[in-house]
């Protein structure tokens, strides 16, 4: 496996539509709705292009799964690049510079990398399976905060917060009241990458996809934190939620999640 060119590909990949999204950041966007609160720009669509294009260019067996356009290829090869070429569209659109590019590889369903590029702050978090999280080439460990009351934790809402009872406000409730401080960015990758890196302690989030949360979960891993799915079970990246932390509190998330009905 050729860990140099798939490192090499993803970055300059990010890189690419990175540029494009600062191309486009604080302009004029033509915006359009995929759900009541749920958008897509210019933006987004020339980024997976971009992106795809230099992927298919250096792995042209591979599939590729991205956000936009979804399924590129064909179902035969072992290895899927899971794509969101702006994580953080709501963000992006009103001018909020939090939002970024998160590519993962996979391959025989085990994630191998991940990489999560922010262009506003020039920070590309990275990580290969077995060898450790990054951020522009300095090794990050997640966090030692050793009790919930004293965590700052991140979470997001679906888009579906208007029409459906599973929206997440209850385990928000259960969290605001026990830890320190909860706070909401917009960017479920981003969130991965800050607990990677300890700038937030622990994370949770329901109805998320697989190009959501495929690299973020890796980089948490690989800094040393634990990834599960609310009842503590390996995390599936179709399945939808993920709690994320630095380890050390995730029996106290787990026990919020699982009492919060």
């Amino acid at each position: 496996m050729d860990f140099d060119n798939i490192k090499r590909t993803a970055i300059l990949a990010s890189h690419e539509g990175g540029n494009i999204l600062k191309d486009f950041f604080g302009k004029k966007l033509k915006v359009r709705h995929k759900g009541e609160i749920d958008l897509v720009t210019d933006a987004d669509y020339l980024s997976e292009k971009a992106i795809t294009k230099i992927i298919k260019e250096n792995f042209p067996d591979h599939q590729i799964f991205a956000e936009e356009k979804k399924d590129y290829t064909d179902r035969t090869s072992p290895f899927i690049w899971f794509i969101d070429p702006l994580d953080g569209t709501t963000n992006f659109a009103h001018g909020l510079p939090i939002f970024c590019i998160s590519i993962a590889l996979q391959f025989k369903g085990s994630t191998i990398m991940g990489s999560v590029y922010d262009p506003t702050r020039e920070e590309m978090f990275f990580a290969l399976k077995g060898n450790g999280a990054y951020i522009n080439d300095k090794r990050i460990r997640v966090s030692e905060t050793k009790k919930l009351d004293k965590s700052l934790l991140v979470t997001g809402f679906p888009y579906d917060i208007r029409t459906s009872k599973e929206n997440n406000l209850k385990h928000f409730q259960s969290f605001i009241m026990k830890a320190q401080a909860v706070r909401r960015l917009g960017s479920a990758a981003l969130d991965l990458c800050y607990v990677a890196s300890g700038r937030f302690d622990g994370f949770w989030e329901i109805k998320l996809s697989p190009w959501d949360v495929a690299a973020g979960s890796l980089m948490v891993q690989e800094a040393g934190g634990k990834v599960t799915s609310f009842m503590g079970e390996k995390l599936d990246i179709h399945g939808g939620e993920i709690l994320a932390d630095n380890g050390i509190i995730h029996k106290e998330m787990l026990e919020i999640l699982r009492s919060t009905k």
